[in-house]
């Protein structure tokens, strides 16, 4: 009998630790849209409560600062973002399939989730100064990593060709291919979403000794 008492405690117990996170979640998904707008410096829990169904009570029972709520939602966005290419690397079978389709995935991207890029780039700079996320970042930095990698080793694998670069290196000649485009987007030129697609395909080259010539 004790046995089943335990048990059924046991039940109630993780059924509430559920019921909590995923409020949680819900919290973080709605303070999301208010961050990419505003940005890290100007959103404080009151200002997301203002734009959202949620109470600022609520904000504080569940997150004890505006820092534990954004690394939260920062995570749950990245958890999806870091398989946005894993279909093309699966599927493709061609170096030119892969190559036109991983363009058209970082340009629609791009087009489509300027803001909460945006707000990845923030929160990123912001943490070399904020060290409560810091290790967040820099663990969201490790799987970005690993998901540029997967794309341009099976781009050499599919081209015959070798990759040249290291992990590391694919990863920052990308980002800063990506930010430099969003800058460009934000910035209101039209060219920005194209030249974006057809230069993720050229550093594909680059970085493989392809060459195309």
């Amino acid at each position: 009998m004790t046995d089943v008492v335990e048990t059924r405690r046991d039940r109630i117990a993780r059924r509430q630790v559920d019921k909590f996170a995923e409020r949680r979640a819900q919290l973080a998904d709605a303070a999301l849209h208010t961050l990419a707008e505003l940005g890290y410096a100007r959103t404080s829990l009151r200002e997301i409560a203002q734009k959202s169904e949620f109470t600022h009570g609520v904000l504080h029972y569940y997150f004890n600062d505006k820092v534990e709520l954004i690394a939260q939602a920062v995570r749950q966005y990245e958890a999806v973002c870091v398989t946005r290419f894993d279909d093309i690397v699966a599927t493709a079978t061609t170096a030119d399939e892969l190559r036109q389709d991983f363009g058209a995935a970082m340009a629609a991207t791009l087009d489509t989730d300027a803001p909460l890029h945006r707000l990845w780039y923030d929160l990123r700079n912001q943490s070399l100064f904020e060290e409560s996320f810091r290790d967040d970042v820099i663990e969201i930095d490790g799987r970005r990593e690993r998901m540029i990698h997967n794309v341009v080793q099976r781009y050499a694998d599919l081209s015959g060709k070798p990759l040249l670069v290291p992990s590391k290196t694919a990863y920052a000649l990308y980002d800063g291919l990506f930010q430099q485009a969003l800058q460009h987007k934000l910035a209101g030129r039209d060219d920005a979403v194209g030249n974006l697609r057809a230069d993720a395909g050229v550093l594909l080259d680059l970085v493989t000794c392809d060459g195309r010539s």
